[in-house]
């Protein structure tokens, strides 16, 4: 089953400063409005990865997307 993903378009803390990618259902939880649509992914890597074609720095949410989150 695949997860609809976004890239916050704000830098956060976590503890870098990075565009976190968040499941779309986690995203509106947090409030995120300034974000870039990813589309369905079949994991948070792939949407990482897709993420890093906007930001280099993308990074996955340790809540949401624990497999692609580096810290």
């Amino acid at each position: 089953m695949s997860n609809y993903y976004i890239v916050n378009n704000n830098q956060t803390r976590n503890p870098g400063l990075h565009h976190e990618v968040h499941t779309l259902e986690h995203a509106n939880k947090l409030g995120i409005v300034n974000r870039i649509s990813l589309g369905y992914c079949v994991n948070e890597v792939e949407a990482v990865r897709k993420a890093r074609t906007y930001y280099q720095d993308a990074d996955g949410c340790a809540i949401c997307c624990p497999n692609a989150h580096r810290g």
